[in-house]
């Protein structure tokens, strides 16, 4: 008996704590931000509840979503996992060196072709002259047929059903392909305007993109510095229109597009760098669905991306969407099917129902990067999901992955946060932020160290006021603080 009396005077600071918690979570809650809205969270080290507010409801998790993406590709595909990118030529050249056939792009679904936003990563006009120079390698001086880039390992919409037109067309939302290229997006340079309220003309798209026509009905805006224009434009549309404002400037402004095609756009970069090598090409670049049969033809060059656990570091700690949708599609393709939204939806929600993380009523997704409206998650599913990872050896690579409260990235989600506990280090999280919706997730860990998984998750949002980003705060804070004593 005297051994149970000794586990209850050992644990009661621990219940006690949670008590106190759940409390003042309560109290919180009464703050005039949240009136109107829904919120729910939930806490929990990986043997006990700390606190729970709504735990089991569904609620729209923007980029928190990101963190279920990233948890099944570190364990499906592997943190050392390399996408590879393929160039062939149809034939071997003649004695002339010309190639009477076609050069092919057979598109391998790396999200980070062309792009240096992952270390390692090298720039699209670098891996197109690497692959003019591997034809030059191979004898070929001239070549007949065309540029081909191979789309075919993708079927169905390049952008998921639920995305708001708001956001097709900009970069952030940009159509996933096969052949991702710089990010598959560009850049909209307006001339400059120091005046309000004046029509912003463009002077010039940085890379320039063939075929494309713009049309900009934006206006300059004296009294802020944000950018709110919007570009509007469906994927292979290269037709495009530009609506809103940018601040009034001297020196030029910018904002980023969606490439139409990336596919399409990564076959002209091929052809550009072979004409600099002084290859000629007789063919048109195109991009096409159907699959060559590669067996017979000669392989020039392989590219390789930088490892998964770096390219998680940008989808969480960047939030960068067309990772998180291209690593959704390669969970289908690891599975040997098409790289479709639906095929990798089905794939993730297999390995959360494997891994009791979730079911299809606790998790209702549409998309792998949260920028639907339409996905819902429960706090205790994101809670589930960080405190699987916690017993993976894949751990330290998704740990390292989400932010810091004072990192720049993750949308500065927790301005100021912590400084002056200087606790910033002992504090993971993903941010999750669209129009009426704020969400938290991740770890800290109390003063003895161990590592609790927290969900906090707000919609139905009124405004924008930053007073929720304070609760928020305010409640990892007392995680910080467990477990209390009396």
């Amino acid at each position: 008996m005297k051994y149970f009396y000794l586990l209850i005077f050992l644990f009661f600071p621990l219940f006690s704590g949670a008590q106190n918690l759940q409390t003042y979570v309560q109290t919180r809650l009464q703050h005039p931000v949240l009136n109107g809205a829904w919120w729910g969270g939930y806490a929990a080290y990986d043997d006990a509840e700390i606190f729970s507010v709504q735990p089991d409801t569904r609620f729209t998790p923007a980029s928190t979503l990101k963190l279920l993406t990233t948890a099944a590709a570190l364990e499906i595909l592997g943190p050392h996992h390399r996408f590879q990118t393929r160039l062939y030529a149809q034939h071997r050249p003649d004695e002339r060196g010309v190639l009477n056939g076609n050069l092919y792009l057979q598109g391998g679904a790396d999200p980070t072709l062309g792009s240096t936003r992952v270390t390692g990563g090298e720039t699209w006009q670098d891996v197109a002259a690497r692959w003019a120079r591997a034809v030059k390698r191979a004898g070929i001086t001239r070549v007949e047929g065309g540029i081909i880039a191979d789309e075919s390992a993708f079927e169905g919409p390049s952008i998921p059903n639920k995305v708001n037109w708001e956001n097709i067309g900009n970069y952030y939302a940009a159509p996933a392909s096969p052949l991702c290229f710089n990010d598959n997006s560009f850049e909209i340079h307006f001339k400059p305007q120091p005046r309000a309220d004046k029509p912003a003309e463009v002077e010039k798209t940085v890379p320039q993109v063939p075929g494309l026509t713009l049309k900009s009905f934006v206006t300059t805006d004296g009294k802020t510095k944000k950018d709110n224009a919007y570009a509007y434009g469906a994927p292979n549309q290269y037709e495009m229109e530009i609506y809103g404002t940018i601040p009034t400037n001297f020196m030029g402004f910018s904002i980023k597009a969606a490439l139409p095609n990336p596919a399409q756009f990564a076959a002209e970069a091929l052809h550009n760098a072979l004409r600099a090598e002084g290859i000629a090409v007789g063919g048109r670049p195109l991009a096409e669905q159907t699959a060559p049969d590669y067996t017979e033809m000669q392989l020039l060059d392989t590219y390789e991306s930088p490892e998964l656990k770096d390219i998680v570091v940008i989808v969480n700690k960047r939030s960068f969407n067309l990772y998180a949708e291209m690593l959704l599609r390669n969970l289908a393709l690891h599975a040997g099917k098409k790289g479709s939204v639906q095929n990798g939806l089905n794939e993730l929600y297999a390995f959360l129902t494997k891994n009791h993380l979730a079911d299809e009523k606790t998790a209702v997704l549409y998309d792998g990067s949260g920028l639907s409206r339409d996905n819902m998650l429960t706090p205790k599913t994101l809670v589930n999901t960080l405190l699987f990872m916690t017993k993976s050896p894949n751990f330290p690579y998704y740990y390292n992955s989400l932010a810091t409260p004072d990192d720049r990235g993750d949308l500065l989600l927790l301005r100021r946060f912590l400084k002056p506990k200087k606790k910033v280090q002992e504090v993971r999280v993903k941010g999750g932020t669209i129009d009426g919706v704020k969400a938290l997730a991740g770890y800290t860990h109390d003063k003895d160290g161990r590592i609790i998984a927290f969900a906090l998750m707000a919609n139905n949002l009124a405004s924008k006021d930053e007073a929720l980003f304070r609760i928020h705060e305010d409640i990892i804070k007392h995680l910080l603080a467990l477990p209390e004593k009396n």
